[in-house]
């Protein structure tokens, strides 16, 4: 999985787990919202990139 990423990716998703860290040691309630939040986000833009993939016929490649 992280060789699709690349190095920018894989900063990226440090840095998203080091915000959320950051947020969970102030208030656990709020880190777990915004993880949430962070995880249905990563869903739909999963779930746009699958449909448009599939709108130009390369449906089986995502």
């Amino acid at each position: 999985m992280f060789d699709r990423l690349g190095l920018a990716g894989i900063v990226g998703l440090l840095l998203v787990l080091v915000g959320l860290a950051l947020v969970a040691v102030e208030s656990p309630l709020i880190a777990a919202g915004l993880g949430l939040v962070l995880v249905g986000l990563g869903l739909a833009v999963k779930s746009l990139v699958s449909g448009m993939l599939s709108a130009f016929g390369m449906g089986g490649m995502f």
